[in-house]
C-alpha cells in the first residue's frame, strides 16, 4: 500500500525563499513538464566526462546523445543534465520541449576518489545563454580538497543568485577521511553530505541512497554505529538532515526493473521530491526504457504536493 498520504510535505517555494527567477525556472521542472504535480523525473546524461565510454556499451545507441533526448521526450522526463559540449551540439533541437540542466564541473575517472575534485568546465552565464532552468555542481563532501571544492561551489552559487538559476549540488562523500569513517555509502556520511550541501546554499541536493554495510558498522561515529532502520527510514532520516532542500536520489548502477522501481518508491516515501536516474533509464533499450519511465509516471502520481 502506497504510503503518499503519510510522507511530510516537501518544502514550498516560499519557505525555500526563492527569488523570482529561481521559482519560475523551478516551475518549469517541477509543474510543466515530466510528472507535472510538484516532482521531479531527471535524465542525468553526464557519465561520459564522468566514466567515460565504457557506459554505452550496454547500449550503443545511448552513445548518440540525440537518442537519450529522443527519449527524454518520448518518457516524458522532467529535464535532462548534461555538460556544455553535449548542451551547444544536441540542446538546440529540443530547447522548450526538454528542460536543461547543465552541469558546469566535472572530471574524468582517471584519478583516485581519494583526492576528488571537479574543476569548472563551464559556467552559470553559460546556462543563462542556453536556455537552461538549473545548474548543477559535484561537490565531494570530505575530500582532500574540499576547502577548494566549497570556494568555487560558492562563487557558483553567488553566479546563481544573480541570474535567479536553481542550482541543485551532486553530494557526493568522498577521500580516505570518510572511508576510515564508515565508507561512502553509509548514512553517517549520505547524511552529512545531504547536509552541507543544505548549509553551502544549494536549492536541491543529489544524492545516493544510504546503505548498511555491517562489516565498517564499528568504525562508524556514535550514533550512527547503533542505528537500526528500514531502507525508508534511512532515507527520510536523510531528507530531514537537508532542511529545506529538495532531494533527488541517484540511480546508480543499472539494476533490474523490480529493483529499479523499488528504489523509486523507497525515494518518493521518504519524502524527496524525485528521481535522477541515467544509466537505469537509457542503458536499457528503447521499448524497456519507455516502459520503465511509465512506471516511474505511474508511482510518482501519488506524491504530487501543491505550492
Amino acid at each position: 500500500m502506497s504510503t503518499a498520504t503519510t510522507t511530510s510535505p516537501r518544502p514550498t517555494f516560499e519557505q525555500m525563499n526563492l527569488s523570482v527567477g529561481k521559482r519560475a525556472r523551478l516551475h518549469r521542472l517541477m509543474y510543466e513538464h515530466g510528472p507535472a504535480n510538484g516532482t521531479l523525473m531527471m535524465l542525468p546524461i553526464d557519465q561520459g566526462l564522468e566514466h567515460g565510454p565504457i557506459d554505452f556499451f550496454d547500449n550503443p545507441d545511448s552513445l548518440d546523445t540525440d537518442w537519450i533526448y529522443r527519449l527524454a521526450v518520448a518518457g516524458n522526463f522532467s529535464g535532462v543534465a548534461l555538460h556544455i559540449g553535449l548542451a551547444e551540439k544536441y540542446h538546440k533541437a529540443y530547447a522548450g520541449r526538454v528542460p536543461l540542466v547543465l552541469k558546469v564541473n566535472g572530471k574524468t575517472n582517471f584519478p583516485s576518489d581519494e583526492d576528488a575534485f571537479s574543476p569548472m568546465t563551464s559556467s552559470v552565464e553559460d546556462a543563462v545563454r542556453l536556455g537552461a532552468d538549473a545548474v548543477g555542481y559535484t561537490l565531494y563532501v570530505g575530500s582532500p580538497a574540499q576547502d577548494v571544492d566549497i570556494a568555487q561551489c560558492n562563487e557558483v552559487r553567488r553566479e546563481c543568485e544573480r541570474y535567479g538559476m536553481p542550482l541543485i549540488i551532486w553530494s557526493y562523500p568522498r577521500g580516505a577521511a570518510v572511508k576510515a569513517k564508515g565508507g561512502q555509502d553509509s548514512l553517517y556520511a549520505i547524511d552529512y553530505a545531504a547536509r552541507v550541501a543544505c548549509e553551502v546554499g544549494c536549492d536541491i541536493v543529489k544524492l545516493n541512497e544510504p546503505k548498511w554495510d555491517t562489516a565498517s558498522a564499528a568504525a562508524l561515529p556514535k550514533p550512527y554505529n547503533t542505528l537500526e532502520y528500514t531502507d525508508v527510514e534511512g532515507l527520510r532520516r536523510v531528507v530531514r538532515s537537508a532542511g529545506r532542500t529538495l532531494v533527488l536520489v541517484s540511480g546508480g548502477s543499472k539494476m533490474g526493473d523490480e529493483a529499479t522501481l523499488h528504489k523509486a518508491q523507497i525515494a518518493m516515501e521518504a519524502g524527496c521530491v524525485g528521481l535522477i536516474f541515467g544509466r537505469n533509464m537509457w542503458q536499457r533499450k528503447w521499448e524497456n526504457a519507455l516502459s520503465m519511465s511509465a512506471g516511474m509516471h505511474r508511482l510518482m502520481k501519488g506524491y504530487g504536493q501543491e505550492q
